[in-house]
């Protein structure tokens, strides 16, 4: 009974999964955009998917085909040139291939006996990761969600680390020491704003996260981050963690690894990376340079979804010392008891935040074998000179302003309109917004200085120099279009 509706090994079920899938992989193939999104309104949305959940069953069935049309037309091409907006990738074929496989098998990464070869292979994927990054023999990791989770996991072992070592407190048992409020974490003015959430999240608060100076190019000054420590030991508060950032969300920007880690080991702080982005630079011989000192970490932040072009969503956190886990471990006895260690049975939700997780590794481990490092190095080599590229246009061209100089594919730049700043204020917010009404693509924007921001962002190894010069003569034609309009509606 209920055979046909699940997939299994039997030739009934065989069959129908060829034919849903099949089925499937038609419909989102006829159904593809050409451009990079259809400007839908969330309101025409709304109305359009109105009254699809929940209706019966040979409604439903009828429909379908008609409902995944109208949602793949309405999603955005991550694959096309003009998607440029945020760290949003187009996904590689062969983890396309290894989510069909993920999906169908459906293991569960908390215990062993819920999915042994999809244990090891995760293991043996985060072996080669922590290598890759440096870490010392006794690293370890986990496959996360993404870079919240991630740069979370970095600072509630960090502050459970410190509470123990400097106040002999168990936070694992006792909950927040008596001195939580006097603890902060140190990050640049450009890191991202996980930092302050996982703050709240550890019971620390918003007030706990001191932003120290960039440079010009938005990296963090070790000197600030200096006089900032100094400042706050003098105000008796307690330095316990801090964290860089290789590869800012907004402008791409790597801060001195090495300097901050320095300065990490002589007030004995923790130091955590966030290398969402800029971690993909370990794959390219041209420019892994930027992440020296990588290796001094005492946790990293890896994202997959972004610059290793995998499915949403695959990241990791890596450990430089595994026993540092015990912050989180807890035992089940139906799960993970401590008997499964004591026989060397791996039950990986000791490694997580989480229970249940997917077996998101295959995805890069399948993509890994496809094409190996060397090609995963082109591609990332080519997103770099696509940020170069779009620079050099951007100086050339004098309706437009570079604010920096891209160390990776992230360019932030403004459009110089007519007139007051104002007028720059109200150009430069609406020409995204513009560009997403028409269909044109979908434009990043940003707030620098305190003054509007547009921004490329490039993930797409595909994108060609045409496809970058196409890119800038819309914006300033967009943008021209709006400064006639605003001289329109002002007489």
């Amino acid at each position: 009974m209920f055979r046909d509706r699940f997939f299994g090994a039997d030739a009934t079920s065989a069959a129908r999964y060829r034919e849903a899938i099949g089925a499937a992989v038609d419909a989102l193939l006829h159904a593809l955009p050409t451009g990079a999104c259809s400007g839908a309104t969330a309101g025409e949305l709304t109305e359009l998917f109105d009254g699809g959940v929940g209706a019966d069953a040979q409604t439903c069935a009828s429909g379908i085909p008609t409902l995944v049309a109208d949602v793949v037309r309405h999603s955005i091409a991550v694959w096309h040139p003009r998607t440029a907006a945020h760290l949003h990738c187009p996904v590689l074929i062969p983890a396309l291939a290894a989510e069909v496989v993920i999906a169908a098998l459906n293991q569960s990464m908390d215990s062993f006996d819920q999915a042994p070869a999809a244990t090891v292979i995760e293991q043996q994927m985060l072996a080669w990761l922590t290598e890759l990054a440096g870490l010392p023999a006794g690293a370890a990791g986990t496959f996360t969600a993404g870079g919240t989770q991630s740069n979370y996991m970095g600072l509630l072992l960090a502050r459970d680390h410190y509470a123990e070592r400097r106040w002999r407190w168990n936070v694992h048992r006792d909950g927040l020491p008596p001195n939580a409020s006097r603890m902060r974490i140190f990050c640049s003015e450009a890191s991202h704003f996980s930092v302050e959430k996982s703050a709240i999240q550890l019971g620390l608060g918003t007030q706990a996260v001191v932003k120290v100076a960039v440079d010009g190019e938005r990296r963090m000054r070790p000197e600030a981050l200096t006089a900032a420590v100094a400042g706050a030991r003098e105000a008796g508060l307690e330095p316990f963690a801090f964290v860089a950032t290789a590869g800012t969300t907004d402008f791409g920007s790597f801060d001195p690894l090495r300097p901050i880690a320095a300065i990490a080991r002589e007030h004995d702080a923790w130091l955590h990376v966030d290398a969402a982005y800029g971690g993909a630079l370990l794959m390219s011989d041209r420019h892994r340079h930027r992440l020296n000192g990588l290796e001094s970490a005492d946790s990293i932040t890896l994202d997959f979804h972004k610059a290793f072009f995998q499915p949403i969503s695959c990241g990791a956190f890596l450990l430089a010392d595994s026993d540092r886990f015990r912050y989180i471990r807890v035992v089940a006895d139906y799960l993970n008891p401590e008997a499964h260690e004591d026989a060397d049975i791996p039950d990986l939700v000791t490694r997580s935040v989480l229970t249940t997780r997917r077996f998101d590794a295959l995805k890069l481990w399948w993509s890994l074998r496809a094409l190996g490092r060397e090609g995963f190095a082109e591609m990332i080599d080519r997103l770099v000179d696509l940020g170069a590229y779009a620079a050099a246009g951007i100086e050339s061209n004098p309706r437009l302003m570079l604010l920096h100089q891209p160390s990776f594919g992230c360019v932030v730049f403004r459009y110089r309109a007519d007139g007051s700043p104002e007028d720059n204020h109200a150009v430069n917010v609406a020409i995204p917004r513009e560009f997403y009404r028409r269909g044109m693509g979908v434009l990043g924007h940003t707030v620098i200085d305190r003054a509007p921001a547009l921004k490329l962002t490039f993930l797409n190894p595909c994108t060609t120099a045409d496809d970058v010069d196409c890119v800038l003569e819309a914006v300033v034609e967009v943008g021209a279009g709006l400064e006639a309009m605003s001289r329109v509606g002002a007489a």
